[in-house]
């Protein structure tokens, strides 16, 4: 599936193709931390399908729970989180809070849910509102 995307700020843009079949979500205590949330939602792309199109990214470099280098690309400006990389350059996670089509996106996995916070498995319950309550 063909994506674009961004940060908040639209000072970065990027294209590519990501495998709609392969988007999960993530438990891991580094994706909480990162996303400030309770998980974080990716979606794979291979590095030659991926494109920047405006603006360049900071990144850092860590290893993750899984021991392997991680880095972590994100606007400089507005601190959106945009993609990862693992340490030999093979696939990019590109995270959907920063694809434009994310609403045509569904997870079909979840991964290191040892890490995953309780109330998170079922948030049904909650009352909804359309805008701020």
């Amino acid at each position: 599936m063909q994506i674009t995307g961004g940060c908040h700020c639209g000072a970065i843009r990027y294209q590519a193709e990501i495998d709609a079949e392969r988007v999960s979500i993530c438990h891991c205590t580094d994706c909480q931390r990162l996303t400030g949330s309770a998980y974080r939602v990716t979606a794979p792309a291979q590095p030659e399908s991926f494109t920047l199109i405006s603006g360049e990214p900071r990144s850092y470099a860590k290893h993750g729970d899984s021991g392997a280098l991680s880095r972590q690309f994100f606007c400089a400006n507005c601190g959106s989180p945009l993609y990862r990389t693992d340490g030999e350059g093979g696939s990019i996670g590109i995270r959907l809070g920063s694809i434009d089509q994310r609403r045509d996106l569904t997870p079909k996995k979840q991964i290191w849910c040892r890490s995953a916070l309780a109330w998170a498995e079922n948030i049904q319950p909650l009352p909804r509102f359309d805008g701020e309550d």
